[in-house]
């Protein structure tokens, strides 16, 4: 059995109130399609539709990545004109008994596992639909079944009698049913409705009818299939993402100091023994090796944090790698292209960008270190910055092994530093300065006898 996979992400999301189409707000550092995309992507089918139309564009400029096929909805006259618009691109490439997936751009947490599920209940010819149970079911289509049980029909909430709004079995709007049938019952959709769409869970009566079984499924948890109508359940869901995030990692073996006060906004592979405090945001990819500990109120992105690291607490650290017993911080700063090798110290309030610190450096305090290559067992005093900018063109600064820096240094790019050069604590440096010797350039210090300090007249 192939499978095609229809993703609907063409609704404005007006209650978002925002000119971000909704199903690019983000949800774990990842927009609200992306999740449902990855999700579908993992049950390998033939193809992932995604049929857009609200901020179209946009949504496809940011997305294009994902290598979906894109069709357009215009205008958007409901799900199931939605999936009528994917129909004629699905069946150039399935044969009629293949089965069709009908998922949402706004249901980030739906697993893997739930859809094969779902995929597999429409075995045999039947049409599986996904159903939860809600103890508020307001706004839900409900699942009207016989005496006997049976799925007859979905009615939406606008249209519901009062009986049938005291249901509290609901639809999710995922289903999965061979292509055949389904472009037989989207074929016949009508519209008399409070909207004036065509409603794709209409084909349920359509397939009781027709004598088709429609078997429900279940999900393991009901937020699998909750949906993002607003920034408030947007908030709910993103901690309960947050919350299996940091449950997986526990048990993986990392230390989390407090579960809810962690995020994780893309892909982190931890070694063992790893301990994270709290507040701390995780971006992009991140490696941590074995007995790394992160303090507290840390952001980190796209970075490599070798075994026995240690990130003391309030750093920014974003594409760096940082080698094996390095330790950085309190409030310390790394930005793009930072490479510190092993037992390598940086400070509080040092900034770092571009550069190579080689192993046993240490800057402490105070510090900017820009577009530099540093040596082996190098201090660097407090108050040192690199001036690698001109105003127009970025230069180099080489500093050689066991340089000493002292204190309120300026190094002039382009310049180079010897090794074992010393540097007089206030120098100015302007040309490069020999190995293995004193280098000191500072104003000469005079006192001028008599002199007044001005006064503001009376």
């Amino acid at each position: 059995m192939r499978l095609s996979v229809v993703i609907l992400a063409a609704g404005q999301g007006k209650r978002m109130r925002s000119a971000l189409p909704k199903v690019l707000h983000r949800l774990g550092g990842k927009p609200l399609l992306e999740h449902a995309y990855r999700a579908a992507r993992d049950l390998r089918p033939e193809q992932v539709y995604v049929v857009y139309g609200h901020g179209g564009e946009q949504v496809r400029d940011a997305l294009g990545y994902l290598g979906a096929q894109w069709i357009e909805q215009d205008p958007q006259l409901g799900t199931g004109h939605a999936v009528a618009q994917a129909l004629p691109f699905i069946e150039s490439g399935m044969d009629a008994g293949d089965t069709v997936l009908v998922l949402y751009g706004d249901v980030p947490l739906m697993t893997p596992e739930t859809l094969e599920r779902v995929v597999m209940a429409s075995g045999g010819g039947c049409l599986s639909l996904l159903t939860v149970e809600l103890p508020d079911p307001s706004g839900y289509g409900r699942i009207v079944r016989n005496a006997a049980g049976h799925v007859q029909r979905i009615v939406e909430d606008r249209d519901a009698s009062q009986v049938e709004r005291a249901i509290g079995e609901v639809n999710t709007g995922m289903m999965a049913v061979s292509a055949s049938h389904l472009k037989r019952w989207v074929a016949r959709l009508e519209n008399q409705n409070a909207q004036g769409e065509y409603y794709l869970t209409d084909v349920i009566a359509m397939a009781v009818a027709d004598g088709i079984a429609v078997e429900p499924v279940s999900p393991a948890s009901v937020f699998e299939v909750m949906g993002v109508n607003d920034r408030v359940q947007l908030a709910e869901l993103e901690r309960r993402y947050q919350r299996c995030q940091a449950e997986q990692l526990m048990r993986q073996g990392v230390t989390l100091l407090d579960p809810a006060r962690f995020d994780l906004r893309g892909e982190l592979q931890t070694g063992q023994d790893v301990v994270i405090d709290v507040n701390v945001v995780l971006e992009g990819r991140v490696r941590l090796g074995d007995r790394v500990t992160i303090g507290p109120n840390n952001w980190i992105r796209d970075a490599d944090i070798g075994d026995d690291a240690s990130i003391l607490p309030n750093c920014v650290i974003e594409g760096a790698e940082i080698g094996r017993g390095a330790r950085v911080g309190p409030f310390s700063r790394l930005r793009p292209e930072t490479r510190l090798a092993e037992e390598v110290h940086i400070g509080n309030f040092v900034e770092v960008k571009k550069s190579g610190v080689m192993s046993g450096t240490k800057i402490n305090h105070l510090s900017y270190i820009g577009d530099t290559e540093v040596g082996r067992d190098t201090n660097i005093g407090a108050g040192t910055i690199t001036c690698n900018y001109d105003g127009a063109n970025k230069h180099k600064t080489v500093i050689g092994d066991r340089v000493f820096i002292g204190s309120d240094t300026q190094l002039i790019a382009p310049v180079k530093i010897g090794d074992g050069a010393t540097i007089g604590a206030g120098t100015t440096l302007t040309r490069d300065a020999p190995p293995g010797q004193l280098t000191v350039g500072r104003a000469r210090q005079t006192t001028i006898a008599g002199w007044e300090r001005p006064k503001k007249k009376r």
